[in-house]
């Protein structure tokens, strides 16, 4: 294959992972919005809407590990498109009972979670074809313009979250439009799986490789420790549980939460080129926690804040710095392994990210029910402090390739 054509494959590939993370991005933008309130709908405590999110948070975590364990040996093409399968699944079971078992049965095998950005089973199947078809120099852009993309999808997607309201008001049911909301959800997975069909087939770099983790391996598990204690922190203020908070605290509309949202995931999505460039002025691991500390700032802050505005003020400060350590943490794991590690590695440090968030949500709702509803977004912001400084502590001096030639 000639480079001009091979320059040309590669492009139409990274241009369908990006349309399929669009999609995918999307449905969890209105998604985590309306599963709080959908569950509230039916007559769900906030424990136990905090028990959901955590089987949800769980449940993505078995997938994930087991996807990123098997992708090493299969065709990434065929894996990807059983992921958007299931997310179809998903949005055609949860309407279908109300009682508290269905629910955690489905949140534990389904594909939504209460939380937006890079979580389950499709992640590290997409960020391994993602890294294998871009060179070093470019990787970062790579995954700030993949994290961009899913982020306007999102912000998109949050708007959508608004649709209940209308269709109540049109004279349809409140529980009926909950309902075509997923569907809805359903029929994006079935447009997922029409993109990644047109993807080619990619099998492992390695075959026959005794395991999935090699010369790597100490490192990603020091990264899946430390990554694993800032999922915890981040499980306690998850973005299902902070619209709840919302709700609660200053009894906040559907539609001005699809709103607040909105603007979240517009501010998070421009935060993504910025992050990588500047990770090639100051270094990957510099930008995920030089931009992280001032956002915990801001989350405690809010806690404490007296009034609507001012919170919503200081958590869109937040969401403008708190997502741009994505891209470079996700660069960062696919610089510092060997090709044919990436797919594990993904796996490897997003699993017990999302076993350690999975933690936070069920501790949320109860905390939500003292007299102190802040606690959690407190919490979150201190020991996402701690994460920060021990990240920098423990890696400053581990360079990705691009950082050691310049």
């Amino acid at each position: 294959m000639s480079i001009g054509v091979r320059s040309k494959h590669i492009g139409s590939e990274v241009f369908l992972l990006y349309a399929a993370r669009g999609v995918r991005g999307f449905g969890d933008g209105f998604a985590v919005i309306i599963l709080p309130a959908y569950l509230s709908a039916i007559g769900l405590s906030p424990a136990e809407i905090g028990m959901v999110a955590t089987t949800a948070l769980l449940g993505s975590s078995l997938l994930t590990l087991t996807a990123g364990f098997m992708a090493p040996r299969h065709d990434l093409r065929a894996m990807l498109m059983l992921g958007a399968a299931l997310m179809v699944a998903t949005g055609v079971a949860f309407p279908q009972m109300a009682h508290i078992a269905f629910v955690l049965v489905v949140a534990f095998v389904g594909t939504i979670n209460p939380q937006t950005g890079d979580s389950g089973i499709l992640v590290p199947l997409e960020h391994a074809m993602l890294a294998r078809s871009v060179a070093d120099s470019d990787r970062t852009h790579a995954f700030a313009r993949y994290s961009l993309t899913g982020a306007l999808a999102t912000a998109a997607g949050s708007l959508a979250a608004a649709t209940p309201d209308l269709l109540v008001a049109a004279g349809f049911g409140r529980l009926a439009s909950f309902e075509m909301m997923f569907y809805g959800y359903a029929a994006l997975g079935l447009v997922g799986a029409a993109l990644y069909r047109q993807l080619p087939h990619a099998q492992a770099e390695q075959k026959g490789a005794s395991t999935p983790l090699g010369p790597s391996r100490r490192t990603v598990y020091k990264l899946a420790a430390l990554f694993s204690l800032d999922s915890f922190a981040g499980g306690l203020v998850v973005q299902s549980l902070l619209a709840l908070w919302l709700f609660e605290r200053f009894d906040l509309s559907l539609s001005a939460a699809s709103l607040f949202f909105f603007w979240t995931s517009v501010l998070t999505a421009f935060s993504y080129p910025v992050a990588a460039r500047l990770s090639a002025r100051i270094g990957l691991v510099n930008t995920m926690v030089f931009t992280h500390i001032p956002s915990s700032i801001f989350l405690i802050l809010a806690a404490f804040s007296p009034n609507l505005i001012l919170t919503l003020g200081l958590l869109l400060a937040r969401s403008a710095l708190a997502q741009m350590d994505v891209p470079a943490r996700s660069s960062y794991v696919m610089s510092v392994v060997t090709p044919s590690e990436r797919t594990a590695a993904a796996s490897v440090t997003a699993v017990p990210r999302s076993l350690a968030s999975s933690l936070g949500p069920a501790l949320t709702g109860m905390l939500l029910a003292t007299p102190f509803s802040g606690l959690p977004l407190v919490a979150c912001g201190v020991l996402k402090i701690v994460y920060d400084l021990a990240l920098l502590a423990s890696f400053r001096k581990v360079k990705p390739p691009e950082e050691r030639e310049t």
